[in-house]
């Protein structure tokens, strides 16, 4: 709509003219509030809006200022925190043995939170997994994995995922992709699920969402490269199951 035609300022004196000399009825005077906000679509109506009428403009800007705010917190309440739930959060790691069988371990100390937004198809996971809580069923391998020659967990307590890239199929995760942080250096990773789901706690009586995820990394961009020399492998494939908590 542009601005100085002819049936664009009758437009305006005729809402004027129903606003100023009446008193309106509720219904009428949302009819003049929708109109209000549809002339002001075009940034230069609020100047004539202001030149006709003080009393239509103030009119005008308060009911867009309250339909601003309603739909920003439509949209906020639509995004939730949730905690990862250590009970039902591992993370797995498998390599093969010589091209034989599969060694694997598995991380029993970890922390996170996920930022989830399913009707934006948006959100943000941080995993923190503690190295030395790493199990294998051997006292001995157990040992060695937390030496300088692997995670050098002395050095490198910690690893983190933080993942701020989600796909969906529907309102299902099918993806998500981010960093991880392991020995002091940084990769990308993408983590592709093979199940996700949401479901109402009847424990909790809260909502808990998770699934199954995996991925394969090449771990000598890590930095660990033991057992290379010897024919051990640099794919680890690693396999994270995850639940959490609605706050």
């Amino acid at each position: 709509m542009a601005l100085g035609k002819t049936s664009d300022f009758s437009h305006f004196v005729a809402i004027e003219a129903e606003l100023v000399p009446h008193k309106l009825s509720n219904s009428r005077a949302s009819v003049l509030k929708m109109s209000a906000l549809r002339c002001l679509s075009n940034a230069a109506v609020p100047v004539l809006i202001e030149f006709i009428s003080p009393t239509f403009a103030t009119l005008a800007r308060t009911t867009l200022i309250a339909a601003t705010l309603a739909a920003a917190g439509a949209a906020q309440a639509q995004s939730a925190t949730y905690a990862i739930d250590p009970t039902h959060t591992f993370a797995t790691f498998e390599i093969s043995h010589f091209g034989t069988s599969t060694n694997r371990g598995r991380f029993d100390k970890k922390e996170g939170t996920v930022q989830f937004d399913r009707a934006g198809k948006s959100g943000k996971v941080e995993l923190t997994i503690e190295m030395n809580s790493i199990s294998t069923g051997t006292a001995a391998f157990d040992k060695h994995l937390k030496s300088a020659d692997i995670f050098n967990t002395d050095a490198h307590p910690s690893a983190k995922f933080v993942g701020d890239k989600f796909s969906f199929n529907g309102d299902k995760v099918t993806e998500v992709a981010g960093h991880l942080t392991l020995l002091g250096k940084t990769h990308p990773v993408t983590l592709k699920a093979t199940n996700f789901n949401c479901f109402q706690s009847p424990m909790l009586k809260r909502e808990v969402c998770g699934g199954d995820f995996e991925t394969t990394i090449d771990r000598s961009q890590w930095g660990v490269d033991y057992g290379l020399a010897w024919g051990f492998p640099k794919q680890v494939r690693l396999v994270i199951q995850v639940e959490a908590v609605k706050q």
